[in-house]
């Protein structure tokens, strides 16, 4: 994949993310696609679902592996506004998405009062000796801008 392909899908994450802010929800977008097609794009529905689990990349997985009815996403890509969680990292791996390309760090969601784990995704990588491909800072001021603009709502709730 290109940059500029990398670029497109990550600002659909990104509209998403802002979708789900305006939901009430917090500033987290994924967007899947196989063979250059959009499968889902979804965002945080922890809130929405009372369900701590529904980070945008876990409710883009349960959406693709019903979209494509199989729980195999090879030759998939995620593009995630933020960098996988430890568990978003690992259903990534058991999902056997190809690819993770993000923009912000967790130490980003960090800075922003989220109680991410500090677990880089090239560490849960090596580690576990995972197969993934990991893109990191595809569009990061854009992503990182998404924590401000979560933070100037009214109505933000942290988790």
């Amino acid at each position: 994949m290109g940059i500029a392909i990398d670029e497109q899908f990550m600002a659909k994450a990104i509209e998403k993310a802002k979708q789900g802010v305006l939901q009430g929800q917090t500033p987290f977008g994924a967007c899947i696609t196989k063979n250059g097609k959009v499968i889902t794009c979804d965002h945080n529905v922890v809130f929405a679902t009372t369900d701590i689990t529904a980070h945008a990349e876990m409710h883009a997985i349960r959406n693709a592996c019903k979209i494509l009815n199989t729980i195999d996403l090879s030759q998939c890509t995620i593009y995630s506004t933020c960098e996988p969680c430890p568990m978003c990292f690992a259903g990534c791996h058991w999902s056997k998405i190809s690819r993770i390309v993000f923009g912000a760090k967790i130490e980003d969601a960090q800075q922003f009062g989220f109680s991410e784990l500090s677990i880089s995704n090239r560490s849960m990588k090596q580690l576990g000796k995972s197969p993934i491909v990991i893109v990191e800072n595809v569009l990061r001021d854009e992503n990182v801008a998404l924590f401000e603009y979560w933070s100037q709502q009214p109505t933000k709730k942290i988790y």
